[in-house]
């Protein structure tokens, strides 16, 4: 993309609300694997403007469990880790890694915070010590109702970076963080027209998608997502069809396709946005495999055009290494993106926090076609019906997402791509994403163009 005239005097009178009106204020979709989306990636992706998609493998007792928390969640204060005093440092250990703030509040009976342990007070102390003699009773804690901006600059007086947050009864009710108040000035919630927080899930093309997509919506889900691999197919027009017939005003997303007649034809239908994309992603074999799919940029754009003049919007789906890949893709056309790999690797992801030899935290992640995605949707069938499934695998099986120390937490990548995305509308001159796809104004680069654009460091 090369630079315009711009007249956007700052990153930040950029309005990255999606035109796709499903009520997202930045153009992030966290996919639907099963490693990733979960429900402490979905609250803290909402707080801060996107939108998560659980996969369509979890049971819908789990699926509700998740959409009721994520609905309850403060759009402000992040939830906290709470532990009581008799527990242990090896509890507190297991559990630390679930959350970017890095800090366990512990708890009386009614709920009053007494006490914070963080990693540092495990030093010295064996795994079986009780909290109530391991933690910091120095407590500072914050008033529900005060303003993020006031927060932070409570925080930098008091030199500290995370706070129980507490109602008029002393009550713990959240906590915050220096940055997250910080980002709480930068970013908007996506809420619902109750004030709740957005929430996706996938449905499947088989079975009966009806039944499924009824339950859903009674839950209070947002958007509804008709997912498979090749979308382009006569079994996924019945199921939007079907899913259609539950409730005309609900939102429908379906995919994958990569050419115009795949879009058409799903919207036709009754799809309200086209997923694109077959086999970009980082965990995706799929082109090796087949010989199957299309460059991503030149499938975002074909399928845009065809979407923008039937009234509706499209998805960029895989392949994101970078903030600038989100740029090109909303470039292309696309009304948001689908993140998944990217994302693997943070606190917030689903996947359990491991450590190697060395020490350093990472995380397991798959595809959704690998053989470990197909055992895990397959349980129920018969043992010949699974064996004949696994065979047949597009994606890897396990991938080690190591977190960066610099950007451990889905919020920290959150800042980069939008802060890159901010920039790139500044360049061409765009104040919204629907003029920076007017604006844009993209060439083709050689591989040595690509490479003289990459950072060194050091030195050559």
């Amino acid at each position: 993309m090369v630079p315009s005239m711009s007249e956007v005097g700052s990153r930040l009178d950029v309005d990255l609300t999606t035109p796709d009106k499903i009520g997202t204020k930045i153009p992030v979709i966290v996919s639907n694997m099963t490693a990733i989306a979960g429900r402490r990636m979905a609250e803290t992706v909402a707080r801060r403007g996107g939108i998560v998609v659980l996969p369509q493998d979890i049971p819908l007792d789990i699926v509700e469990t998740v959409v009721q928390y994520v609905k309850s969640c403060h759009p402000i204060y992040e939830t906290p880790i709470t532990l009581g005093l008799t527990d242990t440092v090896g509890e507190a250990l297991s559990l630390i890694h679930k959350r970017a703030h890095g800090a366990v509040i512990v708890v009386d009976d009614d709920d009053r915070p007494i006490g914070i342990f963080t990693e540092r007070d495990a030093v010295g102390f064996d795994r079986f010590a009780q909290l109530k003699n391991v933690m910091n009773r120095d407590l500072i804690t914050m008033r529900d109702g005060q303003k993020p901006e006031v927060i932070h600059d409570l925080l930098v007086e008091q030199r500290l970076s995370f706070a129980p947050v507490v109602n008029t009864d002393g009550i713990l009710i959240g906590c915050v963080t220096r940055k997250g108040a910080l980002r709480s000035t930068i970013y908007q919630p996506a809420l619902d027209k109750d004030g709740r927080m957005l929430i996706s899930v996938a449905v499947g093309i088989n079975g009966d998608p009806a039944i499924r997509a009824k339950s859903l919506l009674a839950m209070g889900v947002d958007v509804l997502v008709i997912d498979t691999a090749h979308g382009h197919q006569q079994r996924m027009i019945q199921a939007i069809d079907q899913v259609r017939s539950v409730d005309d005003s609900c939102t429908i997303v379906s995919g994958n396709v990569v050419t115009g007649d795949g879009t058409r034809d799903l919207v036709n239908a009754g799809a309200d946005i086209i997923k694109v994309g077959v086999g970009p992603g980082a965990m995706c074999t799929t082109r090796m495999m087949t010989g199957v799919g299309r460059p991503q940029f030149s499938a975002v754009h074909e399928c845009a055009d065809v979407a923008r003049a039937m009234g509706k919007h499209v998805w960029a789906d895989g392949g994101v290494r970078y903030p600038r890949d989100v740029a090109l893709a909303l470039a292309a056309g696309a009304s948001n993106v689908m993140f998944g790999s990217l994302l693997a690797g943070t606190y917030e992801s689903a996947a359990d926090t491991l450590r190697d030899t060395e020490g350093n935290l990472y995380k397991e992640s798959f595809g959704m076609a690998s053989n470990r995605a197909v055992k895990n949707r397959t349980q129920s069938g018969s043992a010949l019906e699974r064996a004949r499934k696994e065979l047949f695998e597009e994606g890897i099986s396990t991938s080690r997402m190591y977190l960066d120390n610099a950007r451990p937490g889905v919020e920290d990548i959150l800042d980069q791509i939008v802060a890159g995305l901010r920039s790139s509308c500044t360049y061409a001159g765009a104040r919204t994403i629907l003029e920076f796809r007017e604006r844009a104004v993209i060439g083709v680069q050689s591989a040595a163009g690509y490479d003289e654009g990459q950072p060194q460091g050091t030195n050559w």
